[in-house]
């Protein structure tokens, strides 16, 4: 075996640097508060962050000449907000090119899995193996609390400094219970999914109802696997492996994931030629969605509270795949006010012609086929007495 390379993040940044650093429930929190003093003592680091699900105190965003992210919202809306994190518009799939472009990394801070054959990522791969891909050294904290569970070569033993090591776990995904609401909406939105289908589901509540609500068969290929799928596998409707990037879940599916070859790089769970090339049935949420069916997931007209992701990824494959569906779920209300518009609160992030049907807790809007004054018919009844929100 390799011998393994040690050094700190002090020695192994540089003046001027782009500095990534791992996103998902298992990034490299236990580094933050060095990262940010390294930061300010060279003053000119550049940050590049992903997914962050819950605000990291310690990685002060203000101490970089640059913060940006692709996928703002969640642990990122006050920085977001405040403009000390720039937002940058673009979908899951297209991060790999940003990351060999004007977003490629000096080093990437990560965590790793230590395994037989050398380290690997632990609790998600995501966009990782595209910034190492560009040349990124890689700073690894080994978490011996994360699972072994991503396929493909370890990393190149030459290019992984081990900067330090911790035994806390990833963190969890919070608890989202469903609500009534959300029950109506999967119980209507079951009936599109057959036995034996490939499927994948969004974050929070939704995915998770879909999941454990199933009672056919399918196989999951998914940019998350929420903990749901723990007790999919359990009731016997889980087929083969599952496809995904990144574990959204706590203990039960960490403990499940390990040994299992479920996590893959985002050039692959987010191609669309793959995606597309036999039938996909994709259910995602949205924020809003206009009288066309354009859908938003960013945010509202005050604030941006999610990202772009794959999102429109998973709704092109699924709306181009033979035998698919792009289904978006969503209530018709949110805090009072109507989530049907009639112009979107922010820009596209998944254009109408990539969504085939729409379920809310009052109807189904099957828009396949349908012209454009026909889809907003169908959009009208599905929302019910809710309507349009008045502007």
């Amino acid at each position: 075996m390799t011998p393994t390379r040690t050094a700190t993040l002090a020695t192994l940044v540089g003046a001027g640097d782009t500095v990534a650093v791992g996103d998902g429930f298992g990034a490299p929190r236990a580094l933050s508060r060095e990262l940010t003093a390294v930061a300010a003592e060279l003053g000119d680091l550049r940050l590049v962050l992903g997914w962050v699900p819950e605000a990291d105190p310690e990685l002060d965003a203000a101490e970089f000449a640059d913060a940006r992210t692709f996928m703002p919202g969640w642990g990122l809306r006050t920085p977001v907000a405040a403009g000390r994190v720039r937002s940058v518009p673009v979908r899951l799939s297209a991060t790999p090119a940003l990351l060999h472009g004007p977003l490629r990394p000096d080093v990437l801070v990560a965590s790793v899995v230590q395994t037989p054959e050398g380290f690997r990522f632990g609790n998600e791969i995501s966009w990782q193996h595209s910034a190492v891909a560009a040349g990124a050294r890689i700073a690894a904290l080994v978490s011996r609390g994360a699972p072994s569970c991503a396929t493909g070569p370890v990393l190149p033993p030459d290019r992984v400094y081990v900067v330090g090591e911790t035994d806390d776990p990833p963190l969890d995904m919070p608890e989202q219970p469903a609500t009534a609401e959300i029950e109506r909406m999967v119980e209507r939105l079951l009936a599109y999914i057959p036995a034996g289908a490939r499927l994948q589901v969004g974050p929070g509540a939704l995915g998770a109802t879909v999941l454990r609500e199933l009672t056919v068969p399918v196989r999951l290929d998914s940019g998350l696997l929420p903990d749901s799928v723990v007790d999919l596998d359990a009731r016997g409707l889980l087929l083969d492996t599952p496809i995904t990037t990144y574990l959204a879940g706590g203990p039960r599916l960490r403990a499940w994931a390990e040994g299992r070859e479920l996590l893959h790089p985002v050039e692959v769970t987010h191609d669309l030629g793959r995606l597309s090339a036999s039938p996909l049935f994709a259910v995602n949420t949205a924020v809003e969605l206009d009288i066309d069916g354009q859908v938003n997931v960013e945010g509202t007209e005050k604030a941006i509270v999610g990202g772009i992701g794959g999102h429109p990824d998973y709704a092109a494959a699924a709306a181009r795949s033979v035998g698919g569906l792009s289904i978006i779920a969503v209530t018709t209300t949110h805090r009072g006010r109507s989530t049907l518009v009639p112009r979107l609160s922010r820009p596209v992030s998944t254009p109408a012609h990539d969504v085939d049907v729409v379920v809310t807790e009052h109807g189904v809007a099957d828009l396949r086929g349908l012209d454009r004054a026909e889809r907003t018919e169908a959009l009208l009844a599905a929302w019910g007495p809710a309507g349009v929100r008045e502007v």
